[in-house]
């Protein structure tokens, strides 16, 4: 301090502030006030020379200063210390961008006064907390004329040093002499945090075990930086920045195998490269263990690493180089677990879905809900479990693994099926509850129910039930695999109605091939015929035409066999729609009509007057508008001579009358086509029905261009093109009214 306390003495005397001395000098404001408070490296004979001239010293003070130069170099104080320097950061350094800035501006706080800045890099082992405190490190220490320290705190070992003896580290490695060092841990502690806060240092205190161990060390006011990392939050510790890291971007994985094994670098391994970043769930350390197997072995290729990385039993084995495997990594969180978490930790490799909310973990478990939430923060706390939002968890997929070898090691096989399979029945009991709520003569659960899922409303069901889609999905997998057919027949009969809400899920696929083959399983030929109907509805959903086509057309050989008018029905309408959506327009006309005789047979009303409908909308599509506009009157016929369920019925009769409407328009009868787009309003077709909304303007608009009100029938055509364009609806119909604006146009 002793040179620093001379040039403040100096630059007092000569009456000048720092920025002007900074202006006389050219030295900044910023060196000179690090050098008068000691936390500057020995200064370059060029600065010297340069504030001795502007502060017009005299020889013999020059000679005091340079004399204190020399001083300061052989005592060593401003020297980067030895015993704890930082180890060497990695070369091929990918991605955080926003996590080295963040640490940028954290430390740019330092510089405004008050305490010390101190980040927590917090996650998961394997994330790259080491690697990325050591990046920001190296990028700032210049910044740190005081010096950068590391200190491996050991936070995973059985017992990890306090603070007091990492302090004696961090005092010698500062030069405080042997004789100087305080007698207690408190007080030794208390030393460190007055170096600091008289030295502008960077100080990384990597893996802390807890608070305690990390508390006692962090200096009060002063201008350096102190970065810490750690498996846990340590949500103990206030005023720190804590950083979460995740695992890397997709991109950001393939970078870095790229970078570390020259195989990954080929364009033609691209794909394989995106696969292996995926297999090792985008996680740092992982990555460079495999691109570090790649790299080491000249006769593989990325697609030879690939092969060693696909089987789930073997991943994690391959997932170790030299010392280092990322087994050992979740070893070392997961034997600071107790023994409640471990049990609840390994359990969850049960649960079929990448997330989960706490009552899910109640079904593998079996503990108390307020018990488990504790468990479920313990493991967060370790960065073995990641909250994905306030009531949602997500195991990461190596993790996963790790959880399952634990699984494996420590229950017995008989044990960890049975938890399996009774996790699998109650998570589908929770399923046909919640479907049933949209399935006709059900709705509500029964005054029995006691799930552990909140079903009271259908938004709540259907919330779960979209929420939980890949859990309750596996379960039905798991269901299936034990044999268990009339679980997962119930279960997908039970869904069947919901299914109408969330057509474009492409699970359905699986879930009604699970429930064919399982209704096939029962010999219940009636029951298959109805599995097959669902399978084909799903796979046509799918893009799946073939496999629709002949799904439905052997639903309705079995249907016809055992007299089943209306399954035969159901069969004929879903091979018309597998038809219909690959193109073959007249044959799903044909397979349509087909089924008005079973309809009749088997006194479906309802669904009679709907077959017509469809008849009349294969017609107009395939340009017959006269024979579409006779289906039409028939419609309206039957549904004035049946009995019609009052909903199914006006909503036919909605219908008809927007289809007629555009089939007049189209016929070039625009005064009989305004007429009954006017009695649509009357049906009800609101915003609710935006599909018939846009036909009815369709239809007005070509109307109205026939009648030649030009103005506004672009302005109804212009409704058109823009509703579709901002829903998700027909493009056909959208198409029609942009070709009917060109004409108008031209």
């Amino acid at each position: 301090m002793r040179l620093g306390m001379r040039l403040r003495e100096l630059r007092q005397a000569a009456g000048l502030t720092m920025e002007e001395l900074a202006e006389a000098s050219g030295v900044s404001a910023r060196a000179i006030s690090d050098m008068e408070r000691g936390h500057s490296r020995t200064p370059q004979p060029r600065t010297l020379t340069a504030l001795a001239s502007a502060l017009k010293v005299s020889d013999q003070e020059r000679r005091r200063l340079e004399e204190d130069v020399r001083a300061l170099r052989r005592v060593g104080t401003d020297a980067r210390p030895g015993p704890c320097e930082p180890p060497r950061s990695v070369a091929d350094f990918i991605g955080r961008a926003d996590e080295l800035a963040a640490v940028r501006r954290t430390a740019a706080d330092g510089d405004r006064g008050g305490p010390a800045p101190v980040v927590l890099v917090h996650g998961q082992a394997g994330v790259g907390k080491t690697t990325l405190a050591l990046r920001a490190a190296e990028a700032l220490r210049n910044d740190y004329p005081g010096g950068c320290l590391y200190v491996d705190l050991r936070g995973v070992d059985p017992a990890p040093p306090s603070g007091g003896d990492v302090a004696v580290r961090l005092l010698r490695a500062l030069h405080v002499p042997a004789r100087a060092l305080a007698g207690s841990d408190e007080e030794r502690c208390a030393q460190v945090r007055a170096v600091l806060r008289e030295r502008r240092c960077l100080l990384v205190l990597d893996n802390a075990a807890d608070e305690a161990q990390v508390r006692p060390l962090l200096p009060g006011v002063g201008a350096g930086l102190v970065l810490v990392t750690c498996r846990r939050v340590l949500s103990g510790l206030e005023g720190v920045r804590r950083l979460a890291l995740a695992p890397l971007a997709p991109e950001e994985s393939a970078a870095l195998l790229r970078a570390v094994a020259d195989q990954a670098a080929l364009t033609s391994a691209a794909g394989d490269v995106a696969e292996v970043s995926r297999l090792c769930g985008h996680l740092p350390l992982a990555l460079r263990i495999a691109g570090t197997r790649l790299s080491t072995r000249s006769g593989w290729s990325v697609r030879h690493l690939l092969d060693r990385l696909s089987g789930e039993d073997r991943r994690l084995a391959a997932l170790r180089t030299g010392d280092v495997s990322v087994g050992a990594a979740f070893a070392l969180s997961h034997t600071q677990l107790s023994g409640a978490a471990r049990r609840v930790f390994r359990r969850l490799a049960h649960l079929p879905g990448p997330d989960f909310t706490a009552p899910l973990v109640v079904l593998v478990a079996g503990d108390d809900p307020a018990d488990l939430v504790d468990v479920l923060d313990e493991l967060v706390e370790l960065g073995l479990l990641q909250p994905r939002a306030a009531d949602r968890y997500q195991l990461h997929d190596l993790l996963r693994l790790f959880a399952g070898e634990r699984l494996r090691g420590e229950e017995p096989e008989g044990e960890r099926a049975a938890v399996r399979l009774g996790m699998a029945r109650r998570l589908l009991e929770i399923t046909v509850t919640a479907g049933r709520w949209f399935e006709p003569g059900f709705g509500a659960p029964p005054a029995t129910w006691a799930g552990p899922v909140p079903l009271a409303t259908a938004d709540e069901a259907a919330y779960w039930l979209r929420s939980e889609a890949e859990n309750w999905l596996g379960a039905l997998r798991i269901a299936a695999e034990a044999g268990e057919h009339r679980q997962v027949v119930e279960t997908a009969e039970a869904l069947h109605w919901f299914s109408d809400t969330a057509i474009a899920w492409r699970g359905w696929y699986e879930v009604y091939g699970l429930s064919r083959t399982s209704a096939a399983a029962l010999g219940d030929r009636r029951l298959e015929a109805t599995h097959l109907n669902y399978y084909s509805w799903a796979a046509t959903a799918a893009q799946r035409h073939a496999e629709g086509l002949a799904s439905a057309l052997a639903a309705r050989e079995i249907a016809v066999a055992e007299g089943d008018h209306k399954e035969e029905v159901w069969a004929l309408q879903y091979a018309s729609d597998a038809l219909h959506h690959d193109g073959r327009r007249a044959e799903a006309l044909e397979t349509v009509l087909l089924a008005l005789g079973p309809a009749d047979l088997a006194g479906d009303h309802d669904g009679y007057v709907h077959l017509l409908v469809r008849v009349g909308r294969l017609q107009d599509r395939l340009g017959q508008y006269e024979e579409a506009l006779a289906t039409y009157r028939r419609t309206l016929r039957e549904l004035a001579a049946r009995p019609v369920t009052a909903g199914p019925g006006e909503s036919a009769r909605a219908r008809v009358t927007v289809y007629t409407a555009h089939v007049l328009a189209r016929l070039g009868r625009p005064r009989e086509a305004l007429a009954h787009a006017g009695e649509a309003a009357s049906f009800g077709v609101t915003q609710d029905t935006r599909g018939l909304v846009c036909l009815v303007q369709l239809a007005r608009g070509l109307a109205l261009a026939e009648l030649g009100d030009r103005q506004a029938a672009r302005a109804a055509l212009s409704w058109v093109v823009d509703a579709v364009r901002n829903t998700p609806l027909s493009e056909s119909t959208a198409e029609e009214a942009r070709r009917a604006l060109a004409a108008l146009d031209g």
